[in-house]
């Protein structure tokens, strides 16, 4: 946050401390400040503020300046950095930042600035609490704000939070590629920027505030920003691109962090992307062609999803994509809203809404659900291992391989392989078949046996199950288990 120190004095002519304001001297006791930023996190959302505040080195009767003799950052619990134990107690959606400012008669005061609850209360050591008046106090004693702020958490949306706020029209205009807005949409772009406000405010990229200023939202700004570390909140969201040699992460040979917003530098990532992937250059006939080693439909969808059904309470990460020898993860925070068995059959579901239905209006994804299936058939159709889905406590990995032979894939990737082919069959109206899953993996006819088999242990693992169990052997066909 800038202007650090015009924040300190207007927050000091306040004539009381508030439900989102706390003055300390010197006291850092490590559990009073884990609780109080449970309790500030929780009343900025009660009271719709976009953020709480303490500050160190405050006389709280006063309000003159006394000076801080400490640093948060410094600090220490035991032999753990007292920044590093706060986080650790604190549930995943706490977001707060220390800052330092020097005041006059050099007189530090120590700023801590706690961003308002999202998506669920903030809790500290597994206990929620809420400010009553100027006191810390348990959420559960009060039933009343209990329901009310839980009301104000689930009717707050991560899109429509300010990025940037309090600026003139140019200046926040300024700050945004909106050309990219207008090509990719088909719009023709006004001349004036009150003719480009106008689109702008109807999508709630750029929103005029009650004292006539201008505020960019989170959606404007993770999606249009010319650079995206001017908006702090936002640029540990940038995409990470690393290639490592080799398939393991023990050298790096390339590291890059996009610094635009994501419609803006979406094609630029694509083919910095593909210029990563090993490709050959086999002879068609007498033409020579691009090929490669990974469905360049399948990246494309697979980085999509992960920008769009990213958890953005989650702070201080960001979309990861690492490209191996042998494969490639892209990994986003939170985890998927819909059971990842049904991700093909099932309608779609997203925690951004309004951030895929403007990304689908841009042209860089479908809102249909159909983006899986996009990724599971081009795999299929190149005859590459079925892509996976890894899932962990508070992110989500989806890894694609390039060619493996059959004898080399795990029997874990292959039941997987079998599985989707199922499922992408039946979305399709046809079944598996011996002879479906042998092309799929591009076996000849003499390796029906061992397709056999492998489709025997899918129904066993109750994964497939026969269309019609009377069927003649050599005629039976499959459905996913749950057809």
């Amino acid at each position: 946050m800038e202007n650090l120190g015009k924040l300190v004095n207007e927050l000091r002519k306040l004539p009381t401390e508030t439900q989102w304001l706390e003055f300390k001297h010197n006291n850092y006791t490590p559990d009073m400040i884990g609780k109080d930023i449970s309790a500030l996190a929780n009343s900025a959302s009660l009271y719709e503020k976009s953020c709480a505040y303490m500050l160190w080195g405050i006389d709280d009767e006063t309000h003159e300046i006394v000076g801080t003799d400490y640093d948060l950052q410094t600090l220490k619990k035991g032999n753990q950095e007292l920044e590093n134990w706060l986080r650790s107690l604190l549930s995943k959606n706490a977001d707060f930042e220390f800052h330092t400012v020097q005041m006059a008669e050099e007189k530090r005061v120590g700023v801590l600035i706690i961003y308002k609850a999202t998506n669920q209360t903030v809790m500290f050591d597994k206990v929620d609490y809420i400010r009553v008046g100027s006191y810390t106090k348990r959420l559960s004693e009060y039933p009343a704000m209990q329901a009310q702020l839980w009301d104000k958490i689930r009717n707050s949306r991560f899109e429509e939070r300010y990025a940037k706020q309090d600026m003139k029209l140019e200046d926040a205009l300024r700050m945004l590629d909106y050309s990219v807005y207008f090509d990719n949409c088909g719009i023709i772009q006004p001349t004036d920027f009150a003719g480009v406000a106008h689109y702008m405010q109807q999508d709630e990229i750029v929103v005029r505030q009650d004292n006539g200023l201008y505020a960019i939202t989170n959606l404007g700004a993770i999606l249009f920003a010319k650079r995206l570390s001017e908006f702090p909140r936002l640029s540990r969201k940038a995409v990470r691109v690393v290639q490592y040699q080799g398939n393991n992460r023990l050298s790096m040979l390339k590291e890059d962090i996009g610094n635009k917003g994501y419609a803006v530098g979406f094609e630029g990532l694509m083919k910095f992307i593909e210029a990563l992937i090993p490709t050959q250059e086999p002879i068609v006939g007498a033409l020579r062609e691009n090929r490669s080693a990974y469905p360049i439909l399948a990246i494309r969808e697979a980085v999509a999803n992960a920008l769009i059904h990213q958890d953005f309470s989650i702070p201080g990460t960001g979309p990861v994509i690492e490209i191996f020898e042998k494969r490639i993860e892209i990994t986003n925070s939170g985890t998927p809203l819909v059971d990842v068995r049904r991700i093909i059959d099932n309608p779609p579901k997203s925690r951004n809404e309004k951030l895929a239905s403007l990304m689908r209006r841009l042209r860089m994804c479908e809102e249909l659900g159909s983006g899986w299936d996009k990724i599971v058939s081009s795999c299929e159709f190149a005859q590459l291992p079925a892509p996976k889905i890894e899932l962990y406590e508070d992110s989500t990995r989806v890894v694609l391989f390039s060619e493996i032979p059959f004898s080399a894939i795990s029997i874990e990737d292959k039941l997987w392989a079998c599985y989707l082919h199922a499922c992408i069959r039946q979305v399709e109206g046809e079944q598996l078949t011996n002879s479906s899953l042998r092309e799929r993996f591009g076996l000849k006819d003499s390796s029906a046996g061992s397709i056999s088999r492998l489709i025997k242990e899918a129904v066993s693992m109750k994964l497939i199950k026969p269309l019609d169990s009377s069927t003649a052997p050599r005629y039976m066909k499959y459905i996913p288990i749950w057809a």
